[in-house]
């Protein structure tokens, strides 16, 4: 067991002191951080949240102004906040398949259930581990029935479809800046659109929903620094591994994985401090990104010639920013083993999900039952290599070394 090296299993861009210290730039404007995302995405409106669920449902309840529908459709492989945040909004969900192999939706489906349910509202389109999925596409079906799309960026920032960036292909789209998304203030998120009416209908919502806390923000601030501090490979055991050891001791495999979650997510401002905090790591986006993207060009030139197993790629005319790079087995039996001999090892080596969100326990109450065999094949069959800026070559190395011998 590593103790005193432990490698993030995404890569979550670093605050460095000299970050922490432009919270007294006075230079910088309180709103300084949504400008940012404005001027990045050459869009017209962003809003600061206390996190990406948070904007999702801030999105979700300014659509309920802008249509009488009450349904949003999902991807079958996707975070359960995804669907905590449309209860809490008051939506219902429907849940479309993936494609055996990416991520996408499985069009055929999409289509499927846009033409039988004439209540939907809004498809929430994922561009899970940073690669963006078939925006035309689903655009086509969605002109078709009149239905919002909501961008989910998660784990995009930075990444574009067909020259464009992400964010700025839909009706709507939200960030998360949580730790290990990419930049950070610890915990934030980001909603935007390009649309005036859209965008009035946000800050609408936003003044009777978002209010604001001292405390609760004070703690933020605290954690922020204190993330500073132990977001490096000698400390990250303590903050990663030792709690996943705790719940695993308790019985919760969930907790331990960090998957579960609740609709209890709170509904803050974000302080000028924290946005000052987050411009400094925000001016880092282009380089961290190439850097994330030539490890996973690493990953897939070395594994290219494995068999049974597949690196989850980038479609042609994009550029995923892969804050993470999902290996697809073959054989479930190899992953498991290929997991259990990295267990420990801290060498970023993971698994995102481990269900469709169809079958997680905890929401049994809020998805319908439905069957999703490619993204159960997906649980079942992947697992996720780090690029963490702190993932040196030969790390990435033995890795793909050690893969290559478990597999064989």
């Amino acid at each position: 067991m590593s103790i005193f090296r432990e490698i993030p299993p995404t890569a979550g861009f670093p605050v460095y002191f000299k970050d922490l210290r432009s919270m007294f730039r006075a230079d910088l404007g309180k709103n300084c951080l949504a400008f940012d995302f404005q001027n990045y995405l050459n869009i017209s409106y962003s809003r600061l949240t206390y996190s990406g669920t948070a904007a999702l449902y801030l999105i979700l309840e300014s659509i309920k102004e802008l249509s009488s529908k009450r349904t949003v459709i999902i991807p079958s492989y996707v975070c359960p906040l995804v669907p905590l945040a449309a209860k809490k909004a008051g939506f219902k969900v429907e849940v479309c398949d993936i494609y055996k192999d990416e991520f996408s939706f499985y069009h055929a489906a999409l289509q499927q259930l846009c033409a039988k349910n004439n209540d939907i509202a809004a498809i929430i389109a994922v561009h899970l581990a940073g690669i963006p999925i078939d925006i035309d596409a689903i655009k086509g079906i969605a002109k078709k029935h009149g239905i919002f799309i909501i961008e989910d960026c998660a784990q995009a920032m930075g990444a574009e479809y067909n020259g464009k960036k992400v964010g700025t292909l839909g009706d709507f789209a939200f960030f998360s800046l949580c730790r290990g998304k990419g930049a950070t203030i610890y915990e934030g998120g980001v909603a935007v659109t390009d649309n005036q009416e859209y965008a009035r209908t946000i800050e609408s919502k936003a003044r009777g929903i978002v209010k604001g806390s001292l405390l609760s923000e004070w703690l933020k601030i605290t954690e922020l620094f204190g993330f500073s501090l132990i977001y490096r490979p000698q400390l990250f055991w303590f903050a990663y591994q030792l709690p996943q050891i705790f719940w695993r001791l308790n019985g919760n495999e969930l907790r331990a994985r960090i998957e579960y979650f609740t609709e209890d997510f709170p509904m803050y401002k974000v302080s000028s401090i924290r946005q000052k905090i987050g411009h400094a790591v925000f001016s880092r986006l282009d380089e961290e990104v190439n850097k994330q993207r030539n490890k996973s060009n690493y990953y897939a030139d070395k594994l290219k010639d494995l068999s049974g197993i597949r690196v989850i790629r980038e479609p042609r005319d994009s550029r995923a920013s892969y804050p993470y790079v999902t290996l697809l087995f073959g054989d479930s039996e190899k992953r498991d083993a290929v997991l259990q001999a990295f267990e420990g090892t801290g060498m970023g080596v993971s698994q995102i999900y481990a269900f469709a969100v169809t079958d997680y326990p905890y929401l049994k109450g809020i998805m319908p039952a439905k069957e999703c065999p490619n993204a159960e094949y997906m649980a079942e069959h992947s697992l996720t290599l780090s690029t963490s800026t702190y993932l040196q070559e030969d790390d990435m190395r033995r890795i793909c070394e050690d893969i290559i011998n478990i597999t064989l």
